[in-house]
């Protein structure tokens, strides 16, 4: 499948530092496809698993969200960096990337485990709390996992 390229090819950032920002942002807005063809965007927190080069969220065992990806797997994923006032004329230049591809359902505990361990670390080094969570909540966490299809960013100044 193609998928479009920006149309202002200036603006591109390298694939490598799409990754940076995936590794590195907190959160970004996963969409579906949800109720009666409408986009369903939410915030979500996310892992960039380099292992496999997918990415991965913590998700409530239902939902508009589950139900939609169940439908139809294919998502999409934009995170947005903070920002910086590069010229120190108050506007902001930013990075966004876009992500395209299916998202599934992991069921394997192992995996489970691994990766919300490595989701938390992003949020806490607390190891006794995490470890804490992972042995009350790793049997009834939900895991989805975005397999990647293609990957954009661009670098904008907000004007």
């Amino acid at each position: 499948m193609a998928f479009r390229e920006l149309a202002r090819k200036n603006k591109a950032i390298s694939k490598e530092d799409c990754i940076k920002m995936l590794k590195n942002e907190y959160r970004g807005v996963l969409s579906v496809i949800g109720d009666n063809g409408y986009p369903y965007g939410t915030p979500m927190n996310h892992y960039y698993n380099e292992e496999d080069g997918c990415l991965y969220f913590h998700q409530g065992i239902g939902g508009h969200r589950l139900d939609a990806i169940k439908q139809n797997a294919k998502v999409s994923f934009c995170v947005i960096d903070k920002g910086i006032d590069e010229y120190g004329d108050g506007v902001l230049m930013f990075n966004s990337v876009v992500v395209f591809g299916r998202a599934e359902v992991v069921s394997d505990l192992k995996t489970i485990i691994d990766i919300t361990t490595k989701l938390s670390y992003k949020f806490t080094s607390d190891t006794e709390y995490i470890q804490r969570e992972i042995e009350c909540f790793a049997q009834k966490t939900l895991l989805l996992k975005l397999n990647i299809e293609h990957i954009s960013g661009k670098r904008v100044r907000e004007e």
